[in-house]
């Protein structure tokens, strides 16, 4: 058997990775164990289960992503780890850059394999018993002692149950909310406040963070739900849940720190016995013992997660339409506040990396939070319009600039900081026919034709990646519907939750939420940009008014042609008389668009049509409003290898007429007829990839914008097919056709079918 299917086997055995993971395939490749294995995370998690806690595994980067230099520190930690917890020399191990560049894999392999099957064979062989394996692809952390305090006494025979699974889901609520209410005194009062007077006031609060504000407002909840439960028959349930989602927002808080609380708890026991021997004796006044303080920290995390869970099955079994549509309220509002924890989550986890960036760069006296969230880093061939020099550096990509750097053994020194608000990105198609390294690459254009910059890439691959990142840096702060209605919205950190202006959503996160207008204050989500109402205050911006009758030149007007207008259709004033009844106006929005949703794309530019009908079938069309330009219609088309763009066909009959006849009537060079809606999938689109197998359909009940290249937005009304789904909140799937390799939905925004 090849060396490298023998490490895969290993691997396997030591509950790394599933028997069921690609590199087990029989098409399977040695570089597929190398890309498996070349972020180091998987590396880390070995060690731990070849010995339990050799590595915290909060402290190293659990998903590096587009990341060098996070890949390279969880490597680091991996080769460290093996000569201080297992007594490897260096020699026996390999370098970092070996493993992530895959330069000399068969000596990773064979140093690995060998020397550390070598060394834990001479230590006691019973660490390696199969009960102290911890799968990288296990639940969340926390979920067995949940479901532990939450369980309940079966209150009614299983005949009953069957009878009436809708009581049974009331009950549950009543009765979990009671226990965890219960669960939340029980941390208070017989760990938090015993501990006042063996630690301080500041390792008080980083322990148990707001546990007597989530104390109070549960107490409360609790109250409010067995009332409505045992007296009202449940018939305002709903409003509890969505009158409480704002007093809920303290999750955001409590669970963006849990982690951080753990570690200083586990430093506190480590470095206090006093305190280690306390805590065991809370612990057995609290529960006999069962449970420890570190358990039960986990479970408020939990709970606030499992509200949309206990209300998505609570409507499923109502009926009544009107009870069932007040219910769909209630779980929208516990999904929003669901979603929003994790992002808060996410975000402190992404505070953590920018800190590590910050002080590994020297030279940088700039705050790195202050331009966005990163996109990724890594090597490239930085080629500068000014002396034509190819020069190595290692680049940092953020939302606003790209730090440039050169590397100074494990740390970096600033070169240069650009300014992505200044550059726009031009592909250099020529350089992909080059086979060589360091030969393909795109421009980084200024704007104003300053000096610009090239950017060269090892691999096609490579330059793919780094161009969908750099693309979406400069999408983030130059989103398309920006000043969309007058409007002048910029990124934006909001200081407390905020709500969308459009969608009422929250904003998720604690950094660059969304984006505020700087004319009338409305925050908005990046997908929500162009459906918002006109700016109230547009400064001299002119005004927009809704058509309530129609007209279609009767009466006709003194002293110019009529303008042809339905009811719905939205107009714009370009001159009035207050004496006159008549007025000048433009056409800017017409319900015939609207009535066509799957042709229709809304305000859109030529990129985002380019990009949306790139992959399309031949003759795949769309119709969109130029925001932009000269604010009206036109219409895009795949014809053959490009993208057409046509203006003049904003009448629908004309689009209905070009269904049946050539275009090539009207615009000489398009030989073919409008045939495909962009929102419908033609039957001749395929992926590139062999289809992976469909786990089921989901509705998207409302949009969900896209903030980096491996998420999907999704649009009210879009059929989602899902591939995966994970236990964290995200699945992976395919959007009206819009496929790319690691296509990921979050679940909070769909509903299955």
């Amino acid at each position: 058997m090849e060396y490298w299917r023998q490490c895969s086997l290993w691997l396997i055995d030591c509950k790394v990775l599933p028997r069921n993971h690609r590199v087990t395939a029989d098409s399977a490749q040695v570089f597929d164990l190398a890309q498996t294995l070349r972020d180091g995370v998987l590396l880390c998690q070995l060690l731990n289960n070849l010995r339990p806690d050799t590595i915290n595994l909060k402290e190293i980067n659990i998903r590096p992503q587009m990341s060098q230099f996070l890949c390279l520190k969880n490597i680091r930690t991996f080769l460290s780890a093996c000569c201080e917890a297992f007594g490897m020399k260096k020699s026996e191990l390999f370098e970092a850059f070996d493993l992530f560049d895959v330069r000399d894999f068969g000596k990773v392999m064979k140093k690995k394999i060998k020397n550390l099957v070598l060394v834990v064979s001479e230590g006691d062989n019973e660490e390696l018993e199969e009960d102290i394996y911890d799968p990288v692809y296990g639940d969340v952390e926390g979920g067995e002692v949940y479901e532990d305090l939450m369980r309940t006494e079966a209150a009614a025979s299983q005949k009953q149950a069957e009878v009436d699974i809708r009581s049974c889901c009331l009950l549950e609520i009543k009765q979990t909310e009671a226990k965890y209410s219960e669960t939340l005194e029980t941390i208070e009062k017989y760990f938090m406040i015993p501990l006042i007077k063996f630690i301080s006031a500041t390792e008080i609060d980083k322990i148990f963070i707001n546990i007597p504000d989530l104390v109070k407002i549960h107490r409360s909840l609790l109250a409010e739900i067995q009332d409505s439960v045992q007296n009202r028959n449940a018939e305002n349930l709903h409003q509890i849940f969505i009158i409480y989602k704002d007093r809920l927002l303290l999750y955001g808080k409590y669970c963006g720190h849990v982690e951080s609380a753990i570690s200083v708890l586990d430093f506190i026991c480590k470095e206090k016995e006093g305190v280690r021997l306390k805590l065991e004796e809370c612990s057995k006044r609290a529960n006999n013992g069962k449970f420890t303080l570190r358990d039960l920290l986990v479970v408020p995390m939990q709970r606030v997660l499992k509200y949309p869970l206990l209300l998505q099955e609570l409507v499923k079994y109502t009926s009544d339409n009107k009870e069932n549509s007040n219910l769909r309220l209630a779980l929208d509002a516990m999904r929003d506040l669901a979603q929003y924890v994790n992002e808060v989550k996410r975000d402190v986890e992404t505070l953590r990396e920018i800190d590590q960036y910050q002080r590994s760069i020297e030279n940088l006296n700039q705050c790195l939070l202050s331009y966005g969230r990163p996109k990724g880093d890594g090597e490239v061939r930085l080629v500068s319009n000014v002396d034509k020099r190819r020069q190595d550096r290692h680049i940092f990509l953020f939302d606003v600039a790209v730090i440039v750097c050169k590397r100074r053994g494990d740390n970096y020194e600033m070169k240069e900081v650009i300014n992505l608000n200044h550059f726009k990105i031009t592909d250099n198609p020529i350089t992909d026919k080059d086979c060589r390294k360091w030969c393909y690459g795109f421009y980084l254009t200024h704007q104003q034709g300053q000096s610009g910059f090239e950017f060269l890439f090892k691999t096609k691959d490579l330059k793919k990646k780094w161009l969908d990142q750099f693309e979406m840096a400069i999408s983030n702060i130059r989103p398309e519907n920006a000043t969309f209605n007058s409007h002048h919205f910029r990124m934006h950190t909001f200081e407390r939750a905020t709500s969308c202006s459009s969608c009422h959503m929250l904003l998720r996160g604690i950094f660059n939420q969304g984006y505020l207008c700087s004319k009338c204050g409305n925050g908005a989500h990046k997908g929500c940009l162009g459906k918002l109402g006109v700016c109230g205050r547009a400064g001299n911006g002119l005004p927009k008014m809704l058509v309530i009758r129609d007209y279609f030149g009767v009466p006709s007007p003194l002293g110019g042609p009529p303008l042809n207008a339905k009811i719905g259709d939205v107009i714009e004033i370009i001159c009035a008389d207050p004496h006159s009844s008549w007025c000048v106006v433009v056409l800017v929005l017409t319900t015939c668009m609207l009535a066509h949703a799957s042709r229709f794309a809304g305000p859109m530019e030529r990129h985002h049509a380019e990009s949306e009908l790139m992959e399309r079938d031949n003759s795949t069309y769309l119709v969109r409003y130029r925001s932009r330009e000269s604010k009206e219609y036109a219409i895009s088309i795949k014809y053959h290898v490009f993208i057409a763009h046509k203006t003049g066909l904003m009448d629908g009959g004309l689009v209905e007429y070009y269904k049946q006849h050539s275009l090539k009537e009207g615009f000489r060079t398009l030989d073919t007829t409008l045939q495909v809606p962009y929102k419908e999938l033609g039957s001749g689109f395929r992926p590139a990839v062999l289809t992976p197998r469909v786990l089921g359909i989901a509705l998207a009940r409302y949009d969900f914008g896209s903030r980096d290249t491996r998420e999907l937005s999704l649009r009210v009304g879009d059929l989602v097919k899902i591939y995966t789904k994970s236990t964290n909140g995200w699945w992976k799937g395919e959007v009206n056709g819009r496929v790319r390799k690691n296509n990921f939905l979050h679940l909070y925004s769909c509903e299955a079918l």
